[in-house]
């Protein structure tokens, strides 16, 4: 239903018109697809809420400001578009290095099993937004600068016309085209070469068996087991401690460096994260009783091994609806 639609339920001609309830009424439908394009812009979850808030906010704030030339749905997007790149300039000087990202954190699937496809739309479609929600694409996108980001996930993710793009951004056409091309050429560059062997459906099978074998080589911190499974190519990293390891020697060198083959008793949970094949790790606490949350492992697969780990801390366990604990008897 269209907002002039509601609009004309509740009795109002002009959305200034509206209480606060009946505002929130008419935003809330499109809280989570904003959620996911702060996060896009912002490579953070809990920045993107924040945003997401202030985004609210400011529409509430502004709302008499709507004039109906753009749907609502558009003019919230820009508002949260414009939120993004002021909370983008505050976060200078501290942009993406060395192809870190430390402020990078993770997207639960299950919240992004809200966003339902229209059944309109292509399979094409629909692997072009499972792809700019993976860690690679949302990594990549953070060593934009923010004005190019911007038009790159306006008009690549979410297909807005180049003049609209223009008219958001305060620019023209063709400086948005400029724009576009550069940040087109920038993730050529931060993007791996390879999609990723995991779509979540039954055809990931051998991708399953591999992460299955990979679960039950590092519960055994079996060494030689993961060497086989590594890529030579494969890359590791555990915002936000600082530190990116590139190749299989640096990356077990690290892993056994930080002690992995002492860590005692071990249990695992399967999920996924940003529509990616995930490892929930706990480690047997004696004191407790019981295994706590150590880490959560994040798998990109490509040609049957595994080429790149990005493992985040525990702290991250509840934000993935992960349980607190494992009983004794876990297995």
């Amino acid at each position: 239903m269209s907002v002039d639609m509601q609009l004309e339920e509740l009795g109002v001609s002009d959305l200034g018109e509206v209480g606060e309830a009946a505002f929130s009424e008419l935003a809330e439908p499109h809280r989570r697809e904003l959620h996911v394009h702060c996060y896009r812009m912002l490579g953070s979850f809990e920045d993107a809420e924040d945003t997401v808030q202030e985004t609210f906010l400011r529409a509430w704030r502004r709302r008499e400001t709507f004039e109906g030339r753009s749907t609502f749905r558009a003019w919230l997007y820009r508002i949260a578009t414009n939120a993004c790149l002021d909370l983008l300039a505050k976060r200078r000087p501290d942009p993406a290095t060395g192809g870190e990202v430390l402020w990078l954190q993770p997207y639960p699937d299950r919240l992004l099993d809200e966003l339902r496809a229209d059944d309109s739309e292509e399979p094409e479609a629909l692997a072009v937004a499972r792809e700019t929600i993976e860690l690679a694409y949302v990594v990549a996108v953070q060593h934009l600068a923010p004005r190019p980001r911007a038009a790159l996930i306006l008009r690549d993710v979410l297909g807005w016309p180049a003049k609209d793009v223009a008219e958001l951004l305060g620019d023209s056409v063709n400086s948005v085209n400029s724009a576009l091309q550069r940040a087109r050429a920038g993730m050529r560059e931060h993007l791996p070469a390879e999609r990723q062997d995991w779509t979540g459906g039954d055809e990931d099978a051998e991708t399953r068996e591999l992460v299955r074998s990979f679960t039950d080589a590092s519960v055994a911190k079996d060494i030689d087991a993961i060497t086989t499974m590594l890529r030579d190519d494969v890359r590791y990293s555990m915002p936000p401690t600082p530190g990116l390891y590139v190749g299989r020697d640096a990356v077990l060198a690290d892993w056994i460096g930080d002690g992995f083959e002492d860590l005692g008793d071990m249990r695992t949970v399967l999920t996924s994260v940003n529509r990616q094949p995930a490892i929930a790790f706990y480690l047997w606490q004696e004191r407790e009783r019981a295994y706590l949350p150590l880490t959560i492992d994040v798998l990109r697969i490509s040609g049957g091994a595994v080429t790149e780990i990005v493992i985040f801390h525990a702290d991250q366990f509840p934000l993935l609806g992960l349980p607190e604990r494992l009983p004794a008897d876990a297995s």
